[in-house]
């Protein structure tokens, strides 16, 4: 059954800049601006109570399509928390046997990684625009992802997983690699 209208909206917080041109949505703060783009959705977008919320509205969709309006709103409120207080991925390096040594070089833009499975290969894998790594100051073998822009932040974080990927093995057993521990938004 098709729904006639359906509406969600979302409020814009403190200390952040809003533009919707065209299912275009800007997003600044004080981690810079992000940029997303939702043109291939059809639902209507606008900015509603004098700027301070975000709305979404479909009209004559069926429950499946209803899910895209949760969707938006969801990756605008990522957006939002991006800007505000960027986001961070913890990565633990794991390993059995031989120590697994990651160097971070050009100023946190690429990792290289040494001696996986006593592998003599260096894996160097270079971060997505926006993103900086850093080695934990606190916990040994920890890996420090951080960015404003959720998708770029996540998709760094699974360039360095699938890096260190053991070929030719039992994965139950050779359980070495370097793994997300935990994510979300920086908390200030």
């Amino acid at each position: 059954m098709k729904t006639l209208c359906q509406e969600e909206s979302i409020k814009v917080p403190k200390g952040v800049k809003i533009t919707i041109k065209s299912k275009m949505v800007e997003v600044t703060g004080k981690h810079g601006s992000l940029k997303r783009n939702f043109k291939h959705l059809p639902i209507e977008l606008w900015l509603g109570n004098g700027g301070k919320e975000v709305k979404a509205r479909m009209y004559f969709a069926k429950s499946k399509q209803l899910s895209m309006l949760r969707s938006v709103c969801s990756h605008i409120s990522n957006l939002f928390d991006g800007v505000e207080k960027k986001f961070e991925y913890k990565m633990r390096l794991v390993y059995a046997h031989f120590p697994i040594n990651a160097n971070i070089t050009n100023g946190g833009k690429t990792v290289e990684i040494r001696n996986f499975l006593g592998e003599k290969i260096v894996r160097t894998v270079h971060m997505l625009p926006g993103v900086t790594i850093d080695k934990s100051p606190s916990t040994k073998d920890e890996l420090v992802l951080s960015g404003a822009d959720i998708e770029l932040t996540g998709r760094s974080a699974a360039l360095i997983h699938q890096s260190c990927l053991v070929k030719d093995k039992d994965i139950r057993k050779f359980l070495d690699g370097i793994y997300v521990s935990s994510h979300g938004a920086k908390e200030e």
